[in-house]
């Protein structure tokens, strides 16, 4: 699917609508599992992380459990056993596998979970062009983007824990990111902005509801920070330098010996789906924690961005008479069943996930939702950061100026680095 094709379907743009984004979907999500075998997609290599396999599935399960249960007249489950194994934190559908577990499911095998896929894919059709349905089915399109781009780092780490370093994909080399230059920025005079999902599309509930914050003066970098500014900060002692770190993450790096970004090697080589591979320096560096991010931001003498911040700038409100949003769909984004990897790009969006100084909080007037649906995000505020932009595993036209992706200060195997910010 070209890019254009595949950001009509994720934005509902054309005549393809949300049925032809639903397929879109679907099928993408198989595509991408085509090189693995059975053994490749079953296995977990951490608690954080699942199964190719259990992603195939869960994304199966929300269609089959708030879709065809509930709406498709005489629809029977697939097998009622399954709801255990592939219910993901729902408390309101009951029991489920722990977590850590779920490398555990050798049955049912990967072609039964495709055939599965199939008869879901096609059951779900009758509903598809019901009005009634629109907003659900457009939440378990967006779902299923979200476990996309999980699938992808996630399988990533399992093949990193191999010592031969096995590629998903064929072990050409990418082309070479483009030299960068010393970072501009893009400056706000301060004062009231409003933020929060803004246009009749669809949003998840923590994008919400939109209101008004008070900015200070500040200023936000053109560009990522790179792998060879990252280098220079090890070679700075940034990782032994107690002055840099926030508490938790000064006591993180020590108990855990960390010394650089995940995947990388002494070398000069970091770990990609297409396996080792030389790191380019001019490429932004990605698979950091918001413990480093930080770190790195206060060696650099500026600070990382409130999300408030960002989302200003991402509207186009940076002090311009008319300065143009930058595009959500833009950027170095997954446009099919190729290897992500950060290759550097203009504007906002793409390449990684950025971090911010912000915790990920309910915003004013924030309600849950009725339902198990109301699971989705209002219980994970707490302990989290806010991430914004866009990476290389997400699905384009999956992202938005309003978007909060989050995880916790420590966690780093997604495609997760920095833009830094000052004070004006």
């Amino acid at each position: 699917m070209h890019r254009s094709e595949l950001q009509n379907a994720e934005s509902g743009a054309g005549p393809r609508g949300l049925a032809e984004r639903f397929r879109a979907t679907r099928a993408l999500t198989e595509a991408l599992v085509a090189p693995l075998s059975d053994a490749d997609a079953s296995i977990q290599s951490m608690e954080d992380a699942s199964p190719a396999k259990w992603h195939l599935a869960h994304t199966t399960w929300f269609w089959e459990t708030f879709l065809l249960r509930e709406h498709a007249p005489g629809y029977r489950l697939h097998d009622e056993r399954w709801p255990f194994l592939f219910n993901s934190y729902y408390e309101a559908e009951g029991a489920r596998i722990a977590r850590a577990a779920r490398g555990m499911l050798s049955r049912p095998t990967l072609a039964e979970v495709l055939a599965w896929r199939g008869q879901v894919t096609e059951a779900m059709e009758p509903l598809l062009a019901d009005p009634a349905l629109s907003d659900l089915i457009a939440l378990g399109i967006a779902h299923e983007e979200q476990h996309i781009e999980l699938l992808l780092t996630d399988i990533k780490h399992a093949l990193f824990q191999n010592p031969l370093g096995p590629a998903m994909w064929e072990r050409e080399a990418p082309p070479a990111a483009a030299q960068v230059d010393a970072p501009g920025w893009h400056t706000h005079p301060g004062g009231i902005a409003r933020v929060g999902h803004q246009t009749e599309g669809f949003a998840f509930d923590n994008e919400g509801p939109r209101h008004r914050v008070l900015l200070e003066p500040f200023a936000l970098a053109d560009r990522l920070v790179t792998n060879g500014e990252w280098a220079d900060f090890i070679a700075d002692g940034g990782y032994a330098d107690a002055r840099l770190w926030l508490a938790d993450g000064w006591g993180w790096v020590q108990q855990n010996a960390i010394a650089a970004p995940l995947y990388w090697r002494e070398d000069g080589a970091h770990f990609t789906h297409r396996g080792w591979q030389a790191r380019d320096p001019h490429a932004p560096v990605t698979h950091i924690s918001h413990f480093e991010a930080d770190a790195f931001a206060t060696w650099a003498g500026a600070r990382l961005p409130t999300e408030f911040e960002w989302e200003a700038i991402a509207r186009g409100q940076d002090g311009a008479t008319s300065a143009p949003a930058h595009d959500p769909a833009g950027g170095n984004q997954l446009d099919g069943a190729a290897p992500p990897l950060p290759a550097g790009s203009p504007g906002l969006f793409g390449d990684c996930w950025q971090f911010t100084r912000s915790a990920y909080l309910p915003y004013p007037g924030f309600r849950v939702a009725e339902g198990a649906v109301g699971e989705y995000n209002g219980k994970f505020m707490s302990g989290q950061v806010v991430l914004r932009g866009a990476s290389c595993a997400t699905v384009r036209g999956h992202s938005r100026p309003s978007y909060r992706n989050f995880f916790y200060p420590h966690q780093r195997w997604q495609f997760t680095g920095l833009r830094l910010a000052k004070d004006a």
